[in-house]
């Protein structure tokens, strides 16, 4: 399994029950997992669980264990990686032993992550120095701590792009189609690449929001507003995601997708486009290099929509490392976050965006400077809310159904037109905040 992410808990696998896990919680809720004070001090065993089995099976993490162990020789660290690590970290956290560092699993509700995560300390001191602290504060204390940011875009191959004339980054969907148009018609390549069959990307067409309006209140707006009213970012990717399949620009048959073939595929120039994320980048530039081909032939473009005339790009969490609030070795788990966190360079290896503060932006994202795009951070102050109402609607806004659902549509394997489609999510979404409420 290779890394999938997540960006402000949306990116994920599968096809998740919406509900908390009921855990064990009770008497250690409101513990605190403290930074020591001298690393010498710290000892004990710790089991980190994570969902890079490819890291773990390539010896990477063990590289990094050896590096921490530098600073806290008396800590030994295990890993478990967990090949579909939303379901099996779901059914440990219904017990009290589920690793005594893990990824907070996005099936958590945010108000229970007390009961099964212990507190790294208050929002207020911990957002003077890293990013996305939000996303795991309950009642001003924050409980996990993402070592990487993302951003979503378009993973493009450059020269594909070029022979079909195009020279710059389409700035409106209607553009966008233009230039796969033009891909189709004058390459080989397949303009568009959807995996359907294995998906989990599907679900990244939700990171559109608030990257089409440049708006960091795009999450309160989905719990206190239509997602698919006119003009509205959902629906707004939701259309050019369905044009582009209706239009023809797609896979002969997306029911025989296949992620992993598509990395070398996309390198080669067979496919010129996927949706993913700053996440993906490597990945492919290294299916670029076993294929014996360039990696900066691998490009990355924002979503097609301007504001003011600049590109906005949406920065937000990878999975968020958390305690166990069971844990018996908490000073040692939390040495392990703070120092994967801040030492590691675990974001750099993977060409990611720092979440601390001060560090500058990954080579990567060069073009993305160099063209002016605005990089923004969503509150996620009503992020409960919104998963809340998701729930009870049963939309599914970070599963793939939705999404498979309106690919269907648009390939004729379903009944229906676009906008009764998107009326019915709009109306489904309104009948739960009516339940929901505030």
């Amino acid at each position: 399994m290779n890394h999938r992410t997540t960006l402000a808990g949306t990116l994920l696998a599968g096809a998740l029950l919406a509900s908390g896990c009921t855990g064990t919680g009770g008497s250690s809720q409101g513990a605190d997992a403290k930074a020591p004070d001298d690393p010498k001090t710290v000892s004990g065993t710790i089991k980190v669980l994570t969902q890079r089995t490819d890291l773990v099976q390539d010896g990477t993490m063990k590289k990094y264990a050896a590096a921490f162990n530098k600073t806290y020789p008396k800590v030994k660290v295990e890993f478990e990686a967990l090949t579909n690590y939303e379901t099996e970290a779901k059914i440990r956290m219904n017990t009290e032993n589920y690793g005594d560092v893990l990824l907070i699993p996005a099936v958590i509700k945010k108000t229970d992550y007390p009961r099964f995560f212990a507190s790294l300390g208050t929002q207020a001191e911990r957002a003077k120095k890293y990013r996305f602290t939000d996303f795991t504060t309950v009642d001003g204390k924050v409980y996990g701590q993402s070592p990487i940011g993302v951003t979503p875009g378009f993973l493009y191959n450059k020269k594909v792009w070029q022979q079909a004339g195009v020279t710059g980054w389409p700035t409106t969907p209607a553009e966008f189609l233009t230039d796969l148009k033009a891909i189709k018609s004058r390459t080989g390549a397949t303009p568009y690449y959807t995996n359907f069959s294995a998906q989990w990307p599907l679900t990244s067409w939700t990171a559109v929001n608030g990257s089409v309006g440049c708006d960091t209140e795009a999450t309160t707006k989905l719990a206190e507003g239509d997602p698919w009213a006119k003009g509205a970012d959902l629906r707004v990717g939701d259309t050019l995601l369905y044009d582009i399949v209706h239009q023809g620009l797609i896979e002969k048959d997306p029911t025989t997708t296949n992620w992993e073939a598509s990395k070398p595929r996309l390198a080669k120039g067979q496919i010129a486009t996927e949706w993913l994320g700053t996440w993906a980048i490597i990945q492919f530039q290294d299916a670029a290099r076993q294929a014996g081909i360039d990696p900066d032939d691998i490009g990355f473009m924002p979503f097609p929509a301007q504001v003011g005339g600049k590109f906005c790009a949406v920065v937000g969490p990878d999975y968020n490392l958390a305690v166990n609030v069971h844990s018996p070795h908490k000073e040692a788990a939390r040495a392990w976050i703070d120092w994967f966190t801040d030492k590691s360079g675990y974001d750099k290896d993977n060409l990611a965006i720092s979440p601390l503060k001060d560090a500058p932006l990954p080579d990567v994202l060069k073009p993305y400077e160099d063209q002016g795009v605005k990089f923004i951070e969503i509150s996620d102050a009503k992020g409960a809310e919104v998963k809340a109402i998701d729930d009870q609607s049963e939309v599914g806004i970070n599963k793939p159904e939705y999404r498979q659902n309106l690919v269907d549509l648009a390939r004729g394997a379903r009944k229906g037109s676009l906008d009764s489609f998107l009326n019915d999510l709009s109306k489904k979404w309104a009948d739960a905040r009516k339940t929901v409420g505030p």
